[in-house]
């Protein structure tokens, strides 16, 4: 699944500069051939993060306010839910 290949792509990318928090990786996708390329880093959220918010069902401002307090992003009920996790409680994730 291209999509997921993305974000693990992504995964890769901050993990290897030692980047955590919000933030937003992009592309430019060929749908001819269902490749992808990096486009850029932005380490603050986009003007079109309303658009993720809608996919994903999780606030982006909020989110990165609690990672900012040092919250587990395991522990967050609508991270939790995007990953089909019960979100009444807090065992870990595989970000993975």
């Amino acid at each position: 699944d291209t999509f997921r290949q993305m974000e693990k792509a992504a995964m890769r990318l901050t993990q290897s500069i030692g980047y955590s928090g919000a933030g937003t990786v992009e592309y430019l996708y060929n749908a001819e051939n269902d490749e992808f390329s990096f486009l850029e880093l932005n380490p603050r959220l986009q003007v079109e993060h309303p658009v993720t918010e809608g996919l994903t069902g999780v606030n982006l401002p909020a989110t990165q306010l609690q990672v900012a307090m040092g919250i587990p992003l395991s522990n967050m009920p609508q991270i939790r839910k995007f990953y089909g996790k019960d979100v009444n409680e807090n065992s870990p994730i595989d970000f993975q």
